[in-house]
């Protein structure tokens, strides 16, 4: 899973994966190569087009074993930020975060 370490939505779902060996969590801000694999997944996967359209950067984002990336915490089986809509993630102007 694709998070930022000061994306609140991150650290809600960071939190419920902390020790679960089915999660990898990539950090996009501590290193630019991992940056370079979001920006290259964000750029070629349709499924962030919704959230570029409306100014998200698209975190967190998960990929799954099979390679189908979701933006949804439900659909990897964690819980959203309560009072939060499905797949909602930080977005580029800060109003998200």
């Amino acid at each position: 899973m694709y998070v930022m370490q000061t994306c609140p939505y991150c650290e809600y779902v960071e939190m419920q994966v902390e020790g679960n060996p089915r999660f990898e969590v990539i950090d996009i801000s501590k290193h630019v190569r991992n940056l370079k694999q979001f920006l290259d997944l964000r750029d070629s996967s349709p499924v962030f087009d919704e959230a570029k359209k409306i100014g998200d950067v698209g975190i967190p984002c998960y990929v799954l074993e099979d390679g189908t990336v979701t933006l949804s915490s439900k659909d990897v089986g964690l819980e959203p930020m309560p009072d939060e809509s499905i797949g909602a993630s930080c977005s580029i102007d800060g109003s998200g975060c």
